[in-house]
């Protein structure tokens, strides 16, 4: 099996995020990025895949913040290949990233063979509806399934588990080529020691394939950027049931919804 899997930085939502002094985009002064947590789920599947019935795992990221340091440790927990695409992913929204790994793909740096498998996050914090791998399958001509939680090969392709809402699963049988959105993988993404990251960084190269940036890219063009601001207070309520109760009634009746 020939996998391929799409990589992508976010902002690390774990530091606080300020507005910069142009109000429409980050300040980059503190700004941290990390992987995208669902394409880590992604690689982590495809690793899984690899052990259980043998693939060629190549990882493809365009150019952004610390996104070799991302690239090499997806090497030591066991790609085969990592690839940067020199084309930087600020501002371009998801049918321009969507062109340019396509332009990728057509240029033979990720060739689409009958078992080829294009994994990608099913999601991501810009891009919440999850539409780069759907676009991206229209690009490839190759069928496409989101949301997926489980991958497992069988003797006519995968058997793919998709999740839907209310906690419901549905199972599809999937032909190769084709490309996945995945939301989890089987088991959590595995930790790689950073002794072993420092030690791949010496022995292994991030190849990079010179893609253009589409020249009716369509980028993002952001009017201003906001940080959410303060509504009001939360007020809590103490006492018996009955007496929080009462005061939820009267509170209620105060601001004229009941």
């Amino acid at each position: 099996m020939n996998i391929l899997v799409i990589l992508k930085m976010v902002p690390d939502t774990v530091e606080e995020l300020n507005v910069s002094a142009d109000g429409k985009s980050l300040d980059a002064e503190f700004l941290r990025f990390k992987l995208n947590d669902p394409d880590e789920h992604a690689l982590e599947q495809a690793l899984i895949l690899k052990e259980k019935c043998g693939a060629k795992v190549t990882v493809i990221a365009l150019d952004a913040p610390e996104v070799d340091d991302v690239l090499y440790t997806a090497l030591a927990k066991g790609a085969d290949r990592a690839v940067k695409i020199p084309v930087s992913q600020a501002g371009l929204g998801t049918k321009a990233t969507a062109k340019v790994l396509s332009d990728f793909f057509a240029s033979g740096g990720g060739t689409v063979t009958p078992d080829t498998l294009v994994l990608a996050g099913s999601y991501a914090i810009d891009d919440l509806e999850g539409e780069l791998a759907p676009m991206l399958a229209v690009h490839l001509g190759l069928p496409y399934l989101g949301v997926v939680s489980s991958v497992a090969a069988s003797d006519h392709g995968l058997v793919v588990q998709k999740e839907f809402a209310g906690g419901l699963r549905g199972e599809f049988e999937v032909e190769l080529p084709a490309v996945l959105g995945i939301q989890s993988a089987e088991k959590p993404p595995r930790y790689v020691p950073v002794a072993k990251v420092r030690a791949v960084m010496k022995s292994a190269k991030i190849e990079e394939v010179d893609i253009q940036s589409p020249a009716d890219a369509v980028c993002l063009d952001v009017q201003r950027s906001y940080k959410p601001e303060a509504a009001g207070r939360a007020e809590i309520f103490e006492g018996s049931p009955e007496e929080v109760a009462d005061k939820i009634v009267d509170a209620l009746a105060k601001s004229g919804v009941i």
